[in-house]
């Protein structure tokens, strides 16, 4: 006999309480329920069940058997989902929540793609720079900037650095002059994000040594990335902005790289999810689609 037939008649039987419920609901007769239960006590050469004319009940070493011949079974159909959800056409709604900016610039047409390819599958977007419990089982994953804080119950990757860059405009960069270093910076115009905390500051790596932080002098200030990408167009300063945020404006020539021999702070982009014991084929699709894409999307080029 199949050892692992043998369990999941055992295992039924158990649970429905009488071989003769066990063989109705696997459509088997009652003395072949009999024998799958036989053949595995044979081969471990202990009793499974006690059993009368009118009640059976478990051995003590029947009932750890059983546990783990309940547990087995689970991660083998979990194996099976699993095989046959790879060769599936991914299908469902798929619940993404994201950073407003970063999502509509990055993620956003990453996802798209994906439903543009496969028709079965339908997307559900959130755009709110607030961190979703994704334990409240609504959202399928979360795309995340920054620091993460360790969750109990969610698995986190990280998938891309998104690289700061320093620019302005070249109308303002011919009234003002350029800056070739950071000190320069203190003769500039600043255009500054402004978050619930205050200003914040513009970081700059040092090689092995703490990074460094600096406030330039501002006038201007901005709870709106692309509010302040828009004023260093305008030329009303200089910017320290993601590159993903300015790449097009740079390629249009309306905005200049600066301080292309400073090394660029990087912020970690990091995609979450459940754990669960089974992923589904979208939610690893979108995974892996995002992690191929992201990283070319969000790089700056090479410094000097």
């Amino acid at each position: 006999m199949d050892r692992l037939t043998s369990m999941a008649v055992f295992v039924k039987a158990v649970e429905l309480g009488s071989f003769v419920a066990a063989a109705a609901a696997l459509d088997l007769s009652g003395p072949m329920v009999g024998k799958h239960v036989q053949f595995l006590e044979d081969r471990l050469g202990a009793r499974l069940l006690n059993r009368t004319t009118r009640r059976q009940s478990l051995t003590e070493f029947g009932k750890t058997y059983y546990e783990h011949c309940r547990g087995i079974l689970i991660e083998v159909e979990a194996a099976d989902a699993l095989a046959a959800d790879q060769v599936s056409e991914p299908r469902g709604t798929l619940r993404v929540t994201m950073p407003v900016h970063f999502g509509r610039r990055c993620v956003a047409p990453i996802l798209l793609d994906i439903a543009r390819r496969h028709s079965a599958l339908s997307l559900d977007l959130s755009f709110s720079d607030s961190f979703a419990d994704l334990a409240e089982g609504y959202y399928d994953l979360a795309i995340r900037t920054g620091q993460l804080e360790n969750r109990a119950g969610i698995i986190s990757r990280l998938i891309a650095r998104q690289q700061m860059v320093v620019c302005a405009s070249p109308s303002y960069l011919a009234t003002y002059g350029t800056p070739e270093q950071l000190q320069d910076l203190n003769n500039h115009h600043a255009l500054v994000y402004r978050r619930a905390g205050g200003v914040a500051p513009w970081l700059f790596p040092r090689g092995d040594l703490p990074v460094l932080r600096i406030a330039p002098h501002h006038r201007l200030r901005f709870d709106d990335l692309d509010a302040i990408a828009d004023a260093a167009v305008a030329s009303m300063g200089i910017a320290w902005l993601p590159y993903w945020l300015v790449r097009d404006r740079i390629g249009a020539g309306e905005l200049t790289l600066l301080l292309s021999r400073e090394q660029r702070f990087h912020y970690d982009c990091s995609v979450l999810w459940l754990q669960t014991p089974h992923m589904p084929r979208k939610v690893r699709l979108a995974i892996d689609a995002i992690a191929a894409a992201l990283p070319r999307l969000v790089s700056a080029p090479p410094l000097e």
